[in-house]
């Protein structure tokens, strides 16, 4: 997020609540010109692969290429009617075992955040047949960078679609109004959801076991397009995973002294400011065990600490003590600080002072990384220390990545569009954050809660599995924010069961740290096989 609300590390890594980048235009930046044919027309590549993953040996065919969406408007019966003309042409790289009977091969949709940004964190990071090695807590040495079979990748137990954002990865938007027409949330889960039904069409999945898997402002988008696909598309799903999630917004810890009347945000963060005092050793008092000691900052959150926020000026001098004395066993945090702050810190704040002011940050995204203060005086971190770590990475190898052995991206005959990968968006004063919730009377409003959308796609479809993954190192979506939220799903108490909930010792990219990764890949095959006991 940037620019005051958000940081330039959540888009840089394309996965916190927002994110920066290049403009997308479309390529005519004359709005009267047509777009080449490539854009308007979807495109397709093939390739072939084998991938190792824990000692199986699994060969699949890769397809690169585009898909065209419409907005809501659009009448796909009579495109002559009155209705936007613009479209996006989504990139996306899907991965198919060979072999595997359709109707009993599991097909997941996996993407990142930003809003807009393309998937090749999680593509090349987490889940995808090749994995780029990054160094775990400090930043990756410059190019030449390291592509390496990956034994986590999720082809052992499902096909993949990576999808990237309308705008983003080899995809562009035309026509009139276009931004207008993706640049929103409700418009780019609608885009999505366009997306999936035509891909599961052309590629004869619609019997195929489904699943999402969102990251960050995916996990946003996940709820409304799991609501959208039973609504719209009669398409049920099987589960939807979540990662680093953040539903609703007001829970945000990145400026929550904007409202203040809401103390939920300062409450919910709290046990991921006591995880990462704990990592970088500023506890007066450390504890051997993080779990142990998490589950004790969760109890005081909720109780104590709780009831002082809400008693707000009113608040006596004997429990304002009190409560900073307990606020800095928790969080290394100086307890005149605490008292100074009125009880409550923010994100950026926690980011700038925990290491003792030495002109030193911790991370947003992944607060076990560190790094110099761009301006030691501000009240926020100017850069994410875990993004600039892992970008120039992430980018070089999936540029090399696509043109050498997927074979997109560099051919002529697709134009000189396709030239760059878009990695993100420069969008965010033109993104429309109002939502519109399942059954809401007149406009939309808000920043988005889209608690309501999931909670309807479950109470739509009861056998609806969902998974919650969390970084306990994550500043970006506290991991309490994502455990409070499933537990306000506004959902019969017999669904609650529908629900599982893992953690790791890593931050909002979980698959930064390997051993995180190896964990999460096992939860999510043990998932997807517990939802579809059929899978091959």
């Amino acid at each position: 997020m940037k620019n005051g609300r958000w940081s330039k590390a959540a888009l840089a890594a394309g996965l916190g609540i927002l994110t920066v980048g290049t403009a997308l235009a479309a390529p005519d930046e004359k709005k009267d010109d047509k777009p080449p044919a490539f854009f308007t027309k979807p495109q397709q590549v093939m390739s072939e692969g084998s991938v190792t993953i824990h000692g199986q040996a699994i060969p699949y065919r890769a397809e690169s290429g585009t898909l065209i969406v419409h907005p809501a408007a659009w009448d796909d019966a009579n495109p002559d009617a009155k209705a936007p003309d613009a479209a996006a042409s989504i990139f996306y790289v899907a991965y198919f075992k060979k072999g595997a009977k359709a109707e009993n091969r599991p097909i997941t949709f996996v993407y990142n955040g930003g809003p807009g940004s393309a998937t090749l964190w999680l593509h090349m990071g987490a889940f995808g047949p090749k994995r780029v090695v990054t160094t775990d807590d400090s930043h990756t040495p410059a190019a030449p960078y390291q592509l390496v079979n990956n034994d986590d990748s999720l082809l052992d137990s499902t096909d993949l679609v990576f999808i990237d954002a309308p705008g983003t990865g080899f995809g562009r938007i035309t026509g009139k109004d276009r931004e207008k027409a993706f640049y929103g949330t409700d418009p780019d889960a609608e885009a999505f959801t366009n997306f999936i039904a035509q891909f599961l069409a052309r590629h004869g999945r619609y019997n195929s076991p489904k699943y999402l898997f969102g990251e960050s402002y995916g996990t946003t988008r996940s709820a409304i397009i799991a609501n959208m696909l039973a609504e719209k598309k009669g398409i049920d799903l099987n589960g939807v995973i979540l990662l680093s999630q953040i539903l609703d917004y007001a829970n945000s810890i990145d400026r929550p002294q904007t409202n203040p009347s809401m103390d939920q945000p300062y409450v919910l963060a709290l046990p991921s400011y006591a995880a990462t005092a704990w990592y970088h050793h500023k506890l007066p008092d450390e504890s051997a065990n993080l779990t142990s000691f998490l589950r004790e900052v969760e109890h005081f959150a909720l109780t104590d600490y709780t009831e002082a926020l809400q008693e707000g000026t009113s608040i006596s001098d004997e429990k304002l003590d009190a409560i900073a004395e307990k606020l800095h066993l928790y969080t290394g945090l100086p307890v005149d600080y605490l008292k100074r702050a009125n009880l409550r810190v923010n994100g950026g704040e926690f980011e700038k002072t925990l290491l003792g002011g030495d002109g030193i940050d911790t991370g947003r995204l992944d607060s076990r990384f560190a790094g110099p203060s761009m301006d030691p005086l501000s009240q926020r971190p100017d850069y994410d220390p875990q993004s600039a770590a892992m970008e120039a990475a992430y980018v070089s190898a999936f540029n090399d990545y696509a043109r050498n052995t997927l074979h997109f991206g560099g051919d002529p005959a697709f134009g000189d569009g396709y030239e760059e990968y878009k990695i993100f968006l420069h969008n965010l004063d033109r993104w429309t954050f109002l939502h519109k919730q399942p059954d809401q009377k007149g406009q939309a409003r808000g920043e988005p809660n889209v608690l309501p959308d999931l909670a309807a796609a479950m109470k739509a479809n009861p056998a609806l599995q969902i998974m919650l993954n969390q970084g306990y190192f994550d500043l970006g979506t506290p991991y309490f924010e994502g455990i409070y939220e499933m537990r306000h799903l506004p959902i019969p108490r017999e669904l609650a069961k529908n629900i599982e909930i893992k953690q790791y010792q890593s931050g909002h990219m979980v698959y930064a740290h390997a051993p995180a990764l190896h964990q999460m890949h096992d939860n999510v095959v043990q998932f997807i096989a517990r939802t579809h006991p059929k899978s091959s």
